[in-house]
């Protein structure tokens, strides 16, 4: 119906394979088709999902970055080692699907949904052509938003970050009052100058507020799946006889 995004269409076209192999690659070329059995006979050794892995990126710096960035994210997301050798080359046993048959959010990140399903994952290099058609949708902003989608849509590392910053925070907060406290009864001074006072006020309105802003995005996410809104919609063909009787009427 229109364009949900890479995940969502992916998520949608491995639920109508049914075959018991589904691979999955991009539409530019970049993934030589022919490769595929490298990726077939890796999978044979008992594995469950096997990534093909660019022996050398073909992106921009910018982009190479940001890629790599997102891709330890996602380590986080999937508590799996082969995260940093993720891409959108892979094959997958159709069984390992069945684990999120009933995912219907929005947010949509294959290669967590996959750990749902299974452990047993691994990648082997393949060549990766360079792209001569047309540009990558995958721009360094939209990967930002894909893997802040990722840790905060299918991970609680966030809050406990949060929770970390203000823990700590408040043990700063605890020895700077003790300091305080000692320095008055030894020397009756108590801490001079206004910048100290502001400084850790700063400290702790920040703490407060980050902690906060990650609450927030936890709630984002919590309205938006209390919407039910669809993963995907797929638009049926319109039959013939149909498409003549509406336009006769």
């Amino acid at each position: 119906m229109r364009n949900f995004g890479q995940h969502n269409a992916l998520l949608c076209g491995i639920r109508e394979a049914r075959e018991e192999l589904i691979v999955t690659m991009d539409d530019d070329l970049q993934h030589p088709p022919e490769q595929i059995a490298v990726l077939l006979g890796k999978l044979a050794e008992g594995h469950d999902v096997v990534y093909g892995t660019p022996t050398e990126e073909q992106h921009g710096v910018l982009r190479d970055f940001a890629s790599r960035m997102t891709k330890l994210v996602l380590q986080s997301a999937m508590g799996a080692e082969t995260a940093t050798k993720v891409s959108a080359w892979r094959v997958i046993r159709r069984e390992v699907t069945k684990a999120f048959d009933s995912y219907q959010n929005s947010f949509v990140s294959i290669d967590v949904l996959l750990t749902w399903g299974t452990t047993r994952f691994s990648w082997v290099s393949v060549r990766h052509e360079p792209r001569t058609i047309g540009a990558s949708n995958y721009t360094v902003k939209r990967l930002i938003r894909h893997a802040l989608n990722m840790v905060t849509g299918f991970s609680t590392a966030p809050l406990q970050l949060a929770s970390f910053v203000g823990f700590f925070f408040t043990l700063f907060g605890i020895a700077v009052l003790i300091y305080v406290l000692v320095r008055y009864f030894i020397s009756g001074d108590a801490m001079p100058g206004f910048p100290f006072l502001a400084s850790v006020i700063a400290i702790f309105s920040g703490a407060q507020l980050f902690a906060l802003g990650i609450i927030g995005e936890y709630l984002a996410r919590i309205h938006t799946r209390s919407m039910d809104r669809p993963a995907y919609v797929v638009r049926s063909p319109a039959s013939p006889l149909a498409t003549a009787s509406d336009a006769s009427s």
